[in-house]
């Protein structure tokens, strides 16, 4: 509670030294001798709690009461009356008019310190509880409501924003028949202003996709672009986000990558996960940054997953946070699962620290199937990787 700003207003002057002492022990503490002294205040900087005298000259406090009741900025401002005049009229009178709670003269200091810690602690409770269901809200919006679809592979996707949740975002479209974009990322921060810039930048990903995907199908050509456009728009210049452009062409069994800082892919097969390790800077960095495309295929039976950073953060028994290896040797036995997601999520938290996940969590599981038996041929060597920057025409 020490980051909180109380606001007393008492024309004694030996009373209102008093409160400021004691209160200033716990709170950070701002005077005022009557209520037109307190306005001027309080249009300074709003204070968390105010603590007002009913009886003082030129303004009372029911006066300084009915003007912030005017104002939709200081209507919600937790207000304590404190006041000699004991008669229930008064009593009443504060309470229509908004007043939080009432301590009559002479009282308790401990009492009062009681009343205002309590009152300062329902007040983050609602407005906690405001903000987790705004950032709900904000989290829904931010993801598709369908994921996209082709002959041969399976797609799953799983969000679980915590509390308000950060900035985590996923997006996707179909570029032309058959040829898939897909984003995963992560704005920097936590909270409503995360989800605020991952609103904003969402919608710079997709406009910037639409008007550039009839001229290059470059993961790496646009991510370059989105960082230019981040760049140079103030508004978002103190913005930085990770993200994993994926190009996924179903057709011909292979994923083409651009990663801006955001977590490494990995590529699950039936005996081991292997990260995708090429990632370049995050966006927001560096007006001239560049960016590259890699590609590789996913053979039969095989799995993409990309993810947000809250599931390798996760604390595991051994006190330890799972990290990229700890999730990689999770993940083979999910092949094949009839919901893979799901049943990595219930094995990663039976070995948890925790019952339940600490921060966002956002997957993404792009499945490659079993090739029917008629069409399988004898085991052959491949290396799912190929850097398009080194491959011939």
């Amino acid at each position: 509670m020490d980051g909180h700003t109380i606001l007393v207003v008492e024309d004694e002057y030996t009373l209102r030294r008093l409160l400021e002492y004691r209160l200033g022990k716990l709170y950070r503490v701002r005077t005022a001798a009557n209520g037109e002294e307190a306005l001027e205040q309080i249009a300074e900087q709003l204070p968390d709690l105010i603590i007002s005298d009913i009886m003082m000259p030129k303004m009372d406090g029911f006066a300084l009461q009915a003007a912030l009741q005017e104002r939709r900025e200081t209507r919600a401002i937790p207000f304590i009356f404190l006041t000699a005049k004991a008669d229930e009229q008064s009593r009443l009178r504060g309470m229509r008019t908004g007043v939080d709670d009432y301590i009559t003269k002479p009282f308790d200091i401990e009492q009062l310190l009681v009343r205002v810690e309590r009152l300062l602690e329902r007040t983050h409770y609602y407005r906690n509880q405001l903000d987790e269901r705004i950032g709900q809200d904000f989290s829904r919006r931010l993801m598709p409501k369908k994921l996209p679809q082709a002959s041969g592979y399976r797609t799953f996707f799983h969000n679980q924003p915590r509390e308000h949740g950060g900035g985590d975002l996923f997006d996707w479209m179909e570029a032309r028949p058959g040829v898939y974009f897909i984003t995963i990322g992560d704005v920097m921060g936590k909270g409503l202003q995360a989800k605020f810039y991952a609103f904003s930048f969402l919608a710079y990903m997709r406009s910037i996709l639409h008007a550039l995907i009839s001229t290059t199908d470059s993961p790496a050509e646009l991510m370059t672009r989105m960082n230019q456009v981040l760049m140079d728009d103030p508004p978002m210049e103190e913005t930085f986000a990770s993200l994993l452009l994926m190009r996924w062409e179903p057709e011909r069994n292979t994923v083409t990558y651009a990663n801006a800082g955001h977590c490494r892919p990995l590529l699950v097969l039936r005996d081991q996960a292997r990260v995708i390790e090429y990632s370049d800077l995050v966006l927001g960095l560096n007006p001239h940054a560049t960016f590259k495309d890699t590609t590789f295929e996913l053979p039969p039976n095989s799995a993409l997953l990309t993810y947000t950073d809250g599931i390798v953060e996760q604390r595991m028994r051994t006190g330890e946070m799972l990290g990229e290896n700890g999730l990689a040797s999770f993940l083979p036995p999910a092949l094949g699962k009839p919901q893979p997601i799901e049943w990595l999520l219930n094995e990663l938290l039976q070995q948890s620290e925790a019952p339940e996940f600490q921060d966002d969590i956002l997957v993404f599981w792009l499945e490659r199937m079993k090739q029917p038996e008629e069409q399988r041929s004898g085991p052959r060597w491949f290396s799912p990787f190929l850097d398009t920057t080194e491959a011939k025409p």
